[in-house]
């Protein structure tokens, strides 16, 4: 029994739209069934969300670790998100904060070696869960796909900067 796909961001558009705001719908309905995919699947594999697991990455590549400031920087959210989500995972020891030696005022929060391990098993199921999604394309079709994601990006981002 096939399940009926859900309607997503590029329902919304008809052959009346113009070609570039039916490509953006397009690309945020890719962007959509890939991101919801990750969360479900780190839910019900690790019990994890998606936000806690994005601040574990920022860690892991930052051994020394990172002022709570620079992850909200890096994360695109708020102080208050990286806290809380900050205090969960020292709840569970994956995290500690602890006192910055060059400012008083601020904490630096590092993996610890159980939340390094626990990272490194989701960031493998992760990888194949990608390399999963991205499965129905050709080598010669994700190369060209990335190369003109650089070339939008690039345009985005130099319209964007523009005030």
């Amino acid at each position: 029994m096939s399940k009926k796909p859900a309607s997503d961001t590029e329902t919304r558009a008809t052959s009346e739209h113009a070609p570039d705001l039916r490509l953006w719908l397009r690309t945020l309905a890719c962007t959509n069934l890939i991101e919801n995919h990750i969360r479900s699947r780190l839910r019900a594999e690790f019990d994890i969300t998606l936000p806690r697991f994005d601040l574990m990455a920022q860690l892991e590549r930052s051994p020394q670790g990172l002022k709570m400031g620079e992850l909200s920087k890096r994360m695109m959210v708020t102080g208050g998100n990286v806290t809380g989500i900050t205090d969960q995972l020292v709840a569970e020891k994956l995290v500690v904060r602890e006192d910055s030696p060059k400012d008083r005022r601020a904490y630096i929060v590092k993996l610890t070696p159980e939340g390094r391990r626990s990272f490194r098993k989701m960031a493998e199921a992760h990888e194949t869960w990608v390399v999963d999604l991205f499965a129905g394309m050709d080598e010669k079709q994700r190369s060209q796909l990335y190369d003109l994601l650089a070339v939008l990006k690039a345009s985005a981002s130099k319209v964007a900067t523009k005030k």
